[in-house]
């Protein structure tokens, strides 16, 4: 349809407004349903066309998966003789793609808030996976209508009568109400927005109430300070009004409103239902809060909207500067990149190996991956982080609770229990592999909770899992036993009491507190082992004589030895009397003492960095 005729955002009719959001797994075809709608709608015309249009990242687009929601104001005129029974005429639709990884769980929770449906999609070739299920159940938490839409049909492999059946089952309609699309080729798709034309709900609020717009995302832009994402509830916010943030108090003039169509596109005002941004000029991020209620400064709401539950870490790391010079960029690159990922946790720490660094809470692996790729590349450091660990409870003999979310921080003295803590994990795999992965659960002191066949081939078992063992290998591991089949999906379930041991690693007798770790009795010794050997090779030959060692407390578990470089005190000797050599030897050995008590080890940067990053397993878990 042509953009002329498109209604303006901000005299925008609510019952013409439908906002939506489109759930799935990874690689499912979020983005390229997203893009043919794109194309379909005619916000983006043939010359701008990319694939995964949305994913704005580098590394979003190298990686093939969506690590930010985005939202997209589209106009869509439903014709007069649609199939599906929708009421002809132009409507807006409101889409938010979000991501599909586990990690990433907190971005669609937000993304849920500002939409009243949601489009589950499914792969035809593959069927439900975990993070679908555990999208799902956010979605109907979040009271919203659910679309069910099974994409990949134009596949040779594509089941589709009995995924529409499995997913029909789900959400609790008829396999023939599941719409068929394929997103690559654009068949259904048109179908499909009006659909969502019919079944979504337009949004409801109070226009003459005073204006109430709930933050759901962020971004910082260098020259335009922060740009503020919004979903208006009541009201109507409107061009240089003066705003105020509820939860801070805050009050800024607001020097643009607008809708991203999906370029940012400048408006007058935002009315009830419409989601769009906001940019007051404000350069310090702590200013605007994801989940904060926005409303005018004279005659204002007084009732804030409810916000977003705040995701607890599950995995802690340190991250350091290698240029210690660094540090107050590292600093605010955190709080910028904080704004845009609100489930990002830090804290300054200082290590005596590696100086000053953050200690930084994240939602799994990926997320950490992510993270540390981003501010490598986005504000151009070079950083070394520590091995990712969990967070502990430890309760002394004395009474005295420690919680230690960093090796470091664990008490010396008696310890009467140390509790971890435990997730439920959600595995769905077919059933050819059940014996396989109970095998792996049960190598990583997992315990069986139940499990339920989805179909006569399809198996979904649910395990209590320490998530101290699963944050490093277990996805890697899981995925090459299954054959890439099998897909995990896991939550906070709580603690539970474990038989846990500070490993140290002792360079001549001292402590270096970036290799200690905390791990389970029965696995310190394969650690405490495979780490002194990686040092053996990494940390260069001294003059004298190093030995590394592994230690829980006082007992050594583990030593390797780096030999010293020896100059050959015994070439200008030739001939001549052996005491006269041995006199030379046994100078040289004295020397070597003396040093060995006053030397210092230097372990260069590179060795923190090897050695950090292969005390993941992930290696010996087949992944290269």
């Amino acid at each position: 349809m042509s953009l002329k005729n498109a209604p303006k955002p901000g005299s925008t009719d609510p019952s013409i407004i439908r906002n939506f959001c489109i759930i799935a797994h990874i690689d499912h075809g979020k983005s390229t349903l997203a893009d043919r709608m794109l194309q379909l709608t005619g916000v983006v015309d043939e010359r701008a066309a990319r694939a995964q249009y949305l994913d704005r990242m580098d590394i979003e687009r190298e990686r093939g998966i969506t690590i930010k929601s985005q939202a997209v104001r589209m106009p869509w005129t439903v014709p007069d003789d649609n199939d599906e029974g929708a009421e002809p005429g132009t409507y807006v639709l409101n889409m938010i793609d979000t991501p599909g990884h586990v990690d990433f769980t907190y971005e669609v929770s937000r993304s849920l808030e500002a939409c009243e449906a949601a489009v589950l999609l499914v792969d035809a070739a593959q069927g439900i996976e975990a993070q679908t299920l555990a999208n799902l159940y956010l979605a109907m938490g979040a009271d919203l209508h659910i679309v069910p839409v099974l994409n990949k049909i134009d596949l040779p492999g594509a089941m589709v009568e009995k995924y529409a059946a499995e997913l029909a089952g789900l959400v609790g309609c008829e396999p023939e109400d599941v719409l068929k699309v394929s997103a690559k080729t654009g068949e259904g798709v048109a179908g499909l927005l009006n659909e969502i034309v019919l079944q979504t709900p337009p949004p409801v609020g109070d226009a003459d109430a005073p204006p109430r717009a709930l933050i759901f995302d962020s971004v910082y832009d260098t020259y335009r300070g922060v740009v503020t994402y919004v979903r208006v509830i009541d009201g109507k916010l409107t061009h240089r009004d003066r705003i105020k943030m509820m939860s801070t108090g805050a009050v800024h003039e607001m020097l643009e409103v607008g809708v991203i169509s999906p370029e940012p596109v400048k408006a007058a005002d935002l009315g009830v239902g419409e989601v769009g941004y906001l940019i007051t000029g404000v350069k310090d991020v702590r200013q605007s809060r994801v989940g904060d209620t926005v409303t005018s400064q004279h005659h204002g709401a007084t009732e804030p909207l409810g916000g977003y539950k705040h995701p607890n870490p599950m995995v802690y790391s340190g991250l350091y500067p290698i240029d210690g010079d660094d540090y107050p960029t590292l600093r605010d690159a955190l709080e910028r990149l904080q704004l845009n990922d609100a489930a990002l946790t830090f804290e300054p720490e200082t290590s005596g190996a590696l100086g000053f660094g953050f200690r930084i809470g994240f939602l799994g692996l990926l997320h950490m991956e992510i993270t540390r790729d981003r501010l490598e590349r986005e504000f151009d450091l070079d950083l070394i982080s520590t091995a990712p660990n969990v967070v502990y409870e430890v309760r002394m003999e004395d009474g005295t609770e420690v919680v230690v979310t960093n090796p470091s921080e664990y008490p010396e003295g008696k310890i009467a229990e140390v509790r971890e803590p435990v997730v439920k994990a959600t595995i769905l795999s077919p059933s050819d592999f059940i014996g396989t992965i109970m095998e792996l659960c049960q190598t990583k002191r997992g315990s069986l909770e139940g499990m339920d066949y989805l179909s006569e081939d399809r198996v979904e078992m649910r395990y209590t899992l320490p998530m101290g063992e699963i944050v490093f290998d277990f996805f890697d591991q899981l995925k090459s036993r299954t054959k890439g089949y099998a897909s995990l999906d896991y939550e906070r379930s709580g603690e539970q009491a474990a038989d846990l041991v500070k490993v140290d690693i002792l360079l001549q007798g001292e402590p270096v507190d970036a290799f200690s770790a905390i791990v389970h009795k029965d696995a310190a010794y394969a650690y405490g082992v495979m780490m002194a050997g990686k040092l053996k090779e990494l940390i260069p030959r001294q003059q004298f004589e190093v030995p590394i060692q592994a230690a829980i407390g006082a007992r050594v578990i583990a030593r390797e030895n780096i030999r010293a470089i020896r100059k050959d005190v015994l070439a200008k000797c030739y001939g001549g009397d052996i005491s006269r050599k041995r006199k030379l030897l046994e100078k040289q050995k004295a020397g070597k003492k003396r040093m060995k008590n006053i030397g210092t080890v230097e372990v260069p940067p590179e060795a923190f960095v090897a050695a950090l990053s292969t005390t993941q397993p992930s290696e010996k878990s087949g992944k290269k």
